[in-house]
């Protein structure tokens, strides 16, 4: 497979004033549940676009470019691809949009989202040139790529561990993905099935609807890869409970019964699930008068009700937010603005709000997870099986699948074959 990286430029020889500026995020949230603030201050980042004279350059140096002389014959990424990749698929388009982001706080390094590039050196700056913003730029770095093999994920198990070499772990883009959180990832849950094994423990898998790591490893190991491979919230079948609010409650608990949590980790997470209980409780046993609640929707614009209602099911209409809703006194009595975290706060609504859609997804996950507990691996010589398919004799041999949800997940193998397999297994 290839993949490649964009030109790094000095931040002082380009000319930010003709650029549109789009500055970060400044709520709340952090990259991780241990902080309660940002260490370091939100740098912004610039759009510029390429253009036909830009074009025109890139186009005369195809013939250098490795992705395009027959150099390098590999699959790309295909969400990230290289200038040379937009011009020859999108012709006909007049500009691509560049995005300058920064490297670091302490550092003028530009890193030029958009313009990944195998082209020679002096092409790449003859055709940055022509962008009116980069006209004076100078380089660190020119945007080059590379080419790499991959072992076929399919030869795992879901522990990552080799399924014919016992022991060999394999984490990473050799195992056809590209990306840095999906190869730490890989490595996290890896490394963790490495130190059981040399301990002597069982192995530790993560399902689909427990954490993207799940969806992640399921994917490789279940479908193979073809092109390099990408974590998207897409691919997630139960997205609406692999939510970025409640991932410390969906994966603490494993953490600390690995022995991977910190005594911090430990406490805050404790704090903080303890709060969330007294507030959902506090919610859903109070009820509030009619005269209080029209008050409030009078200054949302909202149709009036008729009679009491829990705080709870007040919460499920749209234009009524709990950050607001904590703002009045008259209902949050003995609590007030200040008392729950905005983590907490936020992690209530969602699972106030969008409750109907989440218990719906948990029932689908529930069925899914009777089929997960049906172990098949070793059970049977699918070549032998005559109700199936030819095709999922063959995937089903390749495969190996561990249970029969993995199965049920194979490319080729239908749901007629699962039902097969279902009543050849006794249930």
């Amino acid at each position: 497979m290839k993949t490649g990286t964009p030109v790094r430029i000095d931040k002082r020889s380009v000319c930010l004033d003709e650029m549109q500026k789009d500055e970060g995020e400044s709520d709340f949230h952090t990259f991780s549940f241990l902080s309660d603030e940002r260490p370091l201050p939100q740098l912004p980042c610039w759009t510029c676009h390429t253009n036909e004279r830009v074009h025109d350059v890139l186009r005369r140096g195809l013939p250098d470019s490795p992705l395009y002389n027959g150099q390098i014959q590999s699959i790309g990424p295909r969400y990230c691809p290289s200038i040379e990749t937009k011009l020859v698929t999108f012709p006909d388009r007049e500009q691509h949009p560049l995005f300058l982001e920064p490297e670091g706080v302490n550092t003028n390094e530009l890193y030029l989202n958009g313009f990944s590039s195998s082209l020679p050196l002096d092409v790449q700056l003859d055709a940055l040139h022509e962008i009116p913003a980069l006209r004076d730029a100078r380089i660190y770095r020119p945007g080059y790529a590379i080419e790499y093999d991959f072992f076929d994920p399919t030869q795992l198990r879901h522990t990552l561990e080799v399924k014919n070499i016992e022991g060999l772990f394999l984490a990473g883009q050799v195992n056809g993905t590209t990306g840095y959180e999906e190869a730490a990832g890989q490595g996290l849950l890896a490394g963790i099935n490495a130190a059981l094994k040399c301990a002597g423990k069982e192995p530790f898998t993560l399902g689909r609807d427990e954490a993207y790591i799940g969806v992640l490893v399921d994917d490789l190991v279940t479908k193979g890869v073809d092109e390099p491979y990408r974590m998207f919230t897409s691919r997630a079948e139960y997205r609406i409970l692999l939510r970025q609010d409640n991932a410390d409650q969906r994966l603490t608990p494993y953490a600390v019964a690995l022995g991977l949590a910190s005594s911090e980790r430990i406490h805050r997470f404790e704090a903080k699930k303890k709060q969330i209980e007294e507030l959902r409780n506090f919610l859903d046993q109070t009820t509030i008068k009619v005269e209080n609640i029209n008050k409030f929707l009078e200054q949302k614009s909202g149709t009036p009700v008729q009679s009491s209602q829990r705080l709870s099911s007040f919460l499920l209409r749209p234009e009524v937010k709990l950050a607001e809703l904590l703002d009045e006194t008259d209902f949050f009595v003995p609590f007030g603005k200040t008392f729950f975290s905005q983590e907490v706060v936020e992690s209530v609504e969602v699972e106030i709000k969008y409750s109907g859609y989440i218990e719906r997804e948990k029932l689908q996950a529930e069925k899914m997870h009777r089929l997960e507990d049906i172990k098949i691996r070793g059970h049977f010589d699918y070549m032998k099986i005559e109700q199936i398919s030819i095709e999922a004799r063959q995937k089903l041999t390749n495969i190996d699948p561990e249970t029969l949800g993995q199965a049920s997940r194979i490319p080729g193998v239908s749901p007629s074959d699962i039902s097969v397999l279902l009543v050849l297994s006794g249930r």
